[in-house]
């Protein structure tokens, strides 16, 4: 076990890097912590948005695609069969948290976050969902695969 000494610099967790990212309220944050993990920790890190219903988010793919395109889009990971098919379980994972207990017709606001140091990759889902404006709540889901 290392042990870190008064100014070690840590190099912080993928899932939550993905997290903090999914959960940024503006693009100026969410753009500082992006620089800040590429250049201290060569953290390549990618953000996407999204909204839909369950069945419009899940059962057509949107949510997936979405992240996948991101990933490419950024740099997060390559058009490679074996990482692609890690970011899709990753997506996967993440969503289960999102998507359960909630009615097909329930609206969602989502933010994705991804993260990986090129031996794994992390997806964090952060958002809200909504039947109607006076039910709204958040939910968080959370994904992480080897590459």
């Amino acid at each position: 076990m290392k042990v870190s000494r008064p100014g070690d610099k840590v190099k912080p967790s993928l899932e939550r890097s993905a997290l903090l990212l999914a959960m940024t309220e503006t693009r100026e944050e969410e753009e500082k912590i992006k620089k800040s993990l590429y250049s201290e920790y060569d953290l390549r890190c990618g953000v996407t948005e999204l909204g839909g219903t369950v069945a419009n988010l899940q059962h057509t793919g949107k949510l997936t695609n979405s992240v996948i395109a991101t990933a490419f889009n950024t740099g997060v990971i390559p058009k490679e069969d074996r990482k692609i098919h890690a970011l899709i379980h990753a997506t996967l994972e993440a969503s289960n948290s999102i998507f359960i207990h909630t009615n097909s017709n329930a609206s969602f606001a989502l933010k994705i976050g991804l993260t990986t140091d090129s031996e794994w990759i992390a997806v964090a889902i952060y958002g809200r969902s909504s039947l109607h404006p006076l039910l709204e709540h958040a939910r968080v889901g959370l994904g992480m695969m080897h590459l």
